[in-house]
């Protein structure tokens, strides 16, 4: 004889060898808040990240928007510069002797002595905008982290 092992032959069998086979209420009432502070547990630790991933996502688009911002400063520095020397050469090519060549060539030179210090100022202010943007993010994300975490 082939009997089937299905979930309610099998409680039959149980009940037979005079088990009880129902689950106590308290048992049931366990599992049930169990499973539901696991959830709460789950959905807040799901918010957590979610946030976290928008924080980084930010974090990676302000790096890369600082990354054109540089860029941008560095191609109209050369620009700048590039025009200096086509105004230098333009001058050059109309001296009419050593002396204005001498002269002219002093000139830029002292102008452009300036004119490096004044761009690397202006790269070093952007490079600081930059950093403080690209870190506060991060620096952000960290305290809300060490906030929630207590």
């Amino acid at each position: 004889m082939t009997t089937t092992h299905t979930p309610r032959n099998m409680t039959d069998q149980l009940g037979l060898l005079g088990l009880n086979p129902a689950i106590p209420e308290g048992v049931r009432a366990l599992a049930e808040k169990s499973v539901a502070q696991t959830r709460q547990v789950y959905d807040t630790s799901s918010d957590a990240f979610d946030a976290s991933v928008a924080r980084f996502e930010k974090t990676f688009e302000a790096a890369g928007q600082n990354a054109a911002a540089f860029n941008r400063k560095i191609i109209d520095i050369s620009r700048r510069n590039l025009n200096t020397v086509f105004d230098l050469a333009t001058s050059l090519a109309g001296a009419k002797d050593l002396a204005d060549i001498v002269a002219l060539q002093r000139a830029h030179w002292q102008k452009q002595f300036g004119e490096l210090e004044s761009q690397a100022e202006e790269v070093r202010v952007l490079w600081t905008k930059i950093a403080a943007d690209t870190v506060e993010p991060i620096k952000a994300h960290g305290s809300v982290g060490t906030v929630k975490a207590r």
